[in-house]
């Protein structure tokens, strides 16, 4: 069996944007119009554990983990407006600025190779992609952008940055 998450959500969505929604009410990310299926963790978490429990049926086949839709960031912008309760905009930004800023933040080059790959994959549209996998598995629908940034909504506050201080 082979399971294949797209992006997750404790990745670009909870590491790489409270930054930019706390400080300017942005999620500022080098995607363009491209779709994403972002899927949480947990899910992927059910999903293998689900598949270890009886591990048989699934020999030889492939499982596409994603999130419950795929859309472009400006809908997942009022997916955290939603969760939020004000005005969150999606600002595109060029890839190469921004994998400059994340090396002067100390983050490892070849990570930073690894998410900037990443954005432009986004801007060419090769993470549109959906899948009832999830649900199918588990029984359990994943979970949405919304609902995952309304569970870490302290970490996308200006409250929680004074917290860290």
């Amino acid at each position: 069996m082979h399971v294949r998450p797209t992006v997750f959500l404790e990745g670009f969505f909870l590491t790489l944007t409270p930054d930019s929604v706390r400080e300017s009410n942005h999620i500022r990310l080098p995607f363009g119009e491209g779709k994403t299926s972002p899927v949480a963790a947990e899910d992927v978490a059910r999903v293998i554990a689900t598949l270890l429990a009886n591990p048989q049926p699934h020999i030889g086949k492939i499982y596409h983990l994603t999130g419950p839709q795929s859309e472009n960031m400006q809908f997942y912008a009022k997916e955290y407006s939603k969760a939020l309760g004000h005005t969150i905009t999606f600002q595109d930004i060029p890839v190469e600025p921004w994998r400059d800023e994340l090396l002067k933040r100390g983050w490892p080059v070849h990570v930073v190779n690894h998410l900037a790959a990443m954005g432009d994959l986004h801007r060419a549209g090769r993470f549109d992609r959906l899948s009832d996998d999830v649900l199918a598995l588990t029984g359990q629908r994943p979970l949405s952008v919304q609902e995952f940034v309304r569970k870490n909504a302290a970490t996308f506050t200006a409250s929680a940055k004074a917290k860290e201080a």
